[in-house]
């Protein structure tokens, strides 16, 4: 399996969470270009700020790899890395991270910072913009689908803060 097709599998991926109103961001973990993790965003379906497609990837490749040590495994994610998941890339030992969209306001191997160029005992390679266009145009779309999902439905979203409060 070449990267594009992998790529295009996280961004399958992308599109489930899309469909249940998730921010549109998926990930899958291979190893030899076998896939053995996969993971979408859940945050808000999970009430859970863990839920990250990446997190959710590890776990699942952790699990059907039998350890912790993902060093022979690569990553490709559908937006830039966070610096929590990135923080979890250098801890599982994940060799390579393909991502496709730049994420200039938390991304953490390139746009804000760079967790990967930091000394810590692993560093993992990178490679941004694997598909980008395609992942940027889901995310622009999904963010003003929901910019009007909300504006339509602006009680809804209003009881559902004030409940939290």
């Amino acid at each position: 399996m070449d990267n594009e097709r992998i790529m295009r599998r996280a961004l399958e991926l992308a599109c489930l969470s899309y469909n249940e109103w998730e921010t549109p961001v998926g990930c899958v973990i291979t190893k030899d270009k076998e896939i053995v993790g996969e993971g979408r965003n859940r945050r808000e379906t999970s009430k859970n700020a863990l839920a990250h497609a990446e997190i959710e990837a590890i776990n699942d490749a952790c699990r059907n790899l039998g350890g912790w040590r993902l060093w022979q495994c690569e990553l490709f994610v559908t937006l830039e890395p966070c610096p929590m998941c990135a923080g979890a890339i250098i801890n599982s030992r994940i060799i390579k991270v393909y991502f496709s969209a730049y994420d200039k306001k938390n991304g953490a191997c390139g746009s804000v910072t760079n967790l990967f160029e930091i000394g810590f005992t692993h560093q993992p390679l990178l490679e941004g913009g694997l598909l980008e266009e395609e992942s940027s145009d889901m995310l622009r779309r999904f963010f003003m689908d929901l910019r009007t999902y909300k504006a339509n439905h602006k009680a809804l979203f209003q009881n559902s803060v004030d409940k939290t409060l």
